[in-house]
C-alpha cells in the first residue's frame, strides 16, 4: 500500500510517497496552480491511485483548492493537526531540522504508523459545506462588527459622551442605523447640540425608523444640548474625523453581517436536517445553521454522543494521576460550536420550561451560571445527536421527563461522587 504526505505552502507544495516498509518510493515539488495539481495527480496514478483503490494522503490543512482537488472521488483525505506532525517529526530527528520534503516524508509515514489513530475528513455534502462557509462567515462578520463598535465606544467616550448616553437606550447601539445616521450628522458634540428638531427626525427617518420619530428627536435634542465636558475646538474637530473613518468600517462591518445573514436564512431551510435543528427549544435559523456547520451532515463523523460532546466541549474532563484526581470543563475543543452551544443554551432557559428546569437543579446544588448552562448544552447536543440519527423532530416530554423523588435522589448522590475529592480545587473551577 502507498501513503501520501503533503507539506504545503502558500505557493508551492511537496509531496512523498512511502510503501508499507517506510520506504520513499516518489517525492516531487510542485506549485500552487492547475498545472502542479495535475503533476499531483499523474504522480498518484502512476503509483495505483484509482476509484477502487485510492491513496490516503495527509496534509496539515482542512481547506482551499488542493484539499477540494484530492477530494475527488473517493480518496481519504487526513487533516493532521501541525502541533501532532510537529511531535511525529522528533520521532526521526531529534536535531529539530526542517523541511518541506521532510515533513511530507513525516506526514506520509504517520498515516503508515497511524492511520488508525486519525480521522478523515468527513464527508459531507456540498450543501451541508455551503452552510458552514457561510455561517462561519456570518458569526465572523458579527465578531468583527462587535469588534469595531467596541472601538467606535472607546472613542466617543474620549470626547463625546452625550452619544453614548444618547444610544444607551437602543439595543445594539451603536450598531443600529439611527446611530450611525446619527452620528454621520453630528461628528462632534458641537454640532450635536445645533441640530434642530427637523434635522433630528430627518436623520431618524433616513434610517428607516417608522415609530415615535417626534418623541425620539425631542429626547436626543434634550441630551444632546445638556451640559457636557468637551475637548478644545481644534482636537474635537480632530477626533471627529477619527471617529467618521471607524464609523465607515462599522458601516461596512454591519452590512457584511446582514447580507450573510439573509444568505444563510436563503439555504439553511433547504437542507434536510433543518427541520430537526429548528424543532429544538432556543433554536432560530442563524443559530442552527451555526451548529449545524460545526456537526456537518456526515453522520458518520462521530460514532456516538459522547464523541459529539467532546468535540463540542460541553462534557468535562477527568484528569487523575496518583492520588489526585480532579474534574473540570474541557479547554481543547471547537469554539465555535462551543460558542454556538452557549447561546443555544443560554436562549433555551426562556423557550422551554422544561429545559429550564435541570438548569435551576444545578444551581440549587452550587453550580455557577456556565457550569449550569454548560451541563443544559451537554444535554441537548446528546439529544440533537439522537435525533438527527433517528430522524426525528424534538419531543421535550421525551426530552425532559418528569422525574421521580427516587430519580432526583439519585442524581443529586452521583453529583455529589462526580464532584472533586482531594481538596485541591475550589467551586471556581467548575466553571
Amino acid at each position: 500500500m502507498i501513503y501520501c504526505g503533503i507539506d504545503w505552502a502558500e505557493r508551492t507544495h511537496d509531496i512523498a510517497l512511502v510503501d508499507d516498509a517506510g520506504t520513499l518510493v516518489a517525492k516531487r515539488h510542485i506549485t500552487d496552480d492547475a498545472t502542479g495539481y495535475k503533476l499531483l495527480l499523474d504522480l498518484l496514478t502512476e503509483y495505483g491511485d484509482s476509484e477502487e483503490n485510492p491513496i490516503p494522503v495527509a496534509i496539515e490543512t482542512s481547506r482551499g483548492l488542493l484539499v477540494a482537488v484530492l477530494r475527488t472521488g473517493k480518496r481519504k483525505v487526513y487533516a493532521i493537526n501541525p502541533m501532532a506532525a510537529a511531535r511525529y517529526r522528533d520521532r526521526h530527528s531529534v536535531s529539530r531540522k526542517k523541511s518541506g520534503p521532510g515533513d511530507a516524508l513525516v506526514l506520509a509515514n504517520i498515516l503508515r504508523t497511524d492511520m488508525h489513530a486519525h480521522r478523515p475528513l468527513p464527508e459531507d455534502s456540498d450543501l451541508g459545506r455551503a452552510i458552514s462557509v457561510l455561517a462561519r462567515a456570518q458569526q465572523d462578520s458579527l465578531w468583527n462588527r462587535q469588534q469595531l463598535a467596541n472601538q467606535l465606544r472607546s472613542l466617543l467616550r474620549e470626547y463625546y459622551p452625550a452619544a453614548l448616553n444618547a444610544f444607551a437606550t437602543w439595543t445594539n447601539s451603536l450598531c443600529r442605523p439611527e446611530a450611525r445616521e446619527l452620528l454621520r450628522a453630528a461628528p462632534t458634540p458641537t454640532r450635536a447640540a445645533q441640530l434642530t428638531r427637523t434635522q433630528l427626525q430627518a436623520a431618524l427617518k433616513r434610517a428607516g425608523r417608522k415609530r415615535g420619530i417626534e418623541a425620539e428627536a425631542d429626547r436626543l435634542r434634550e441630551v444632546f444640548r445638556a451640559e457636557w465636558a468637551h475637548q478644545p475646538p481644534l482636537i474635537e474637530e480632530a477626533l471627529g474625523k477619527q471617529m467618521l473613518a471607524l464609523l465607515i468600517q462599522l458601516e461596512a462591518a454591519c452590512t457584511a453581517a446582514d447580507q450573510l445573514a439573509e444568505a444563510v436564512e436563503g439555504v439553511f431551510p433547504q437542507h434536510p436536517d433543518a427541520e430537526i435543528l429548528l424543532s429544538f427549544p432556543g433554536l432560530g435559523i442563524q443559530l442552527a445553521a451555526r451548529i449545524l456547520a460545526e456537526i456537518g451532515d456526515d453522520r458518520g463523523r462521530v460514532t456516538d454522543a459522547r464523541g459529539l460532546k467532546a468535540y463540542a466541549g460541553s462534557s468535562p474532563i477527568t484528569r487523575a494521576s496518583g492520588k489526585k484526581s480532579s474534574i473540570t470543563r474541557r479547554w481543547v475543543k471547537n469554539d465555535r460550536q462551543n460558542h454556538a452551544g452557549y447561546l443555544w443554551a443560554f436562549a433555551s432557559l426562556r423557550a422551554s420550561t422544561a429545559a429550564n428546569t435541570p438548569y435551576r437543579r444545578r444551581r440549587e446544588r452550587g453550580d455557577w451560571h456556565a457550569a449550569a448552562q454548560r451541563y443544559l448544552f451537554n444535554r441537548m447536543i446528546g439529544q440533537l445527536y439522537h435525533c438527527l440519527q433517528h430522524r426525528r423532530h424534538f419531543d421535550e416530554s421525551l426530552a425532559f421527563p418528569a422525574s421521580s423523588e427516587a430519580t432526583e435522589a439519585a442524581a443529586a448522590s452521583s453529583d455529589r461522587l462526580s464532584r472533586p475529592h482531594t481538596g485541591m480545587t475550589s467551586p471556581r473551577s467548575r466553571n
